[in-house]
């Protein structure tokens, strides 16, 4: 049996939204395509990435154990805890201590400077935890991640053909 959350990670309120830890069973959920009970999902959420990263989280705790803070979130707007999209860590920190993340919103969300809000406070999130850093990419004609990353304190690095790279040192 899989422990849902031996590191106990409370949920990351924000002005709007609440960044809930993943745990298994809402895990379980996303990739099963059923809410469960008491939860709602807004149109297209799960997406393809969404059941992707659950099904991964669900690996990452059955062969390393629990990542505490280092996981994976689904965010909600705060009043009515609709599900909008997801948001995390790719892993835990590096040997020098940079975490990487990654976000997605349902399409109908976007443009509402919630992926910012979102990523602000896992950025915080990755420093309150020791985090030396947080890094992130998207494709170059992704310009509206590339702003999300730069509204959370981000910067470009690097480009290559396909990405533009951005960090932050905490």
């Amino acid at each position: 049996m899989i422990q849902t959350r031996a590191v106990k990670v409370e949920p990351v309120a924000t002005a709007r939204l609440l960044l809930c830890p993943l745990t298994v069973e809402v895990a379980g959920a996303i990739v099963g395509g059923e809410p469960g009970p008491g939860r709602s999902w807004a149109e297209g959420y799960p997406g393809v990435a969404d059941v992707a990263v659950a099904g991964r989280a669900v690996r990452r705790w059955v062969e390393e154990g629990d990542p505490g803070v280092f996981g994976a979130y689904e965010i909600r707007l705060l009043g009515s805890r609709l599900a909008i999209g997801g948001i995390g860590f790719h892993g835990p920190p590096d040997e020098i201590g940079v975490v990487t993340v990654g976000y997605g919103l349902v399409p109908s969300e976007r443009g509402k400077g919630y992926a910012s809000e979102a990523l602000r406070a896992l950025v915080e999130a990755a420093r309150r935890a020791g985090a030396s850093g947080v890094k992130g990419d998207a494709d170059l004609d992704n310009p509206p991640s590339h702003r999300v990353m730069e509204a959370a304190g981000m910067r470009c690095v690097a480009e290559d053909d396909k990405l533009r790279h951005f960090y932050v040192s905490l």
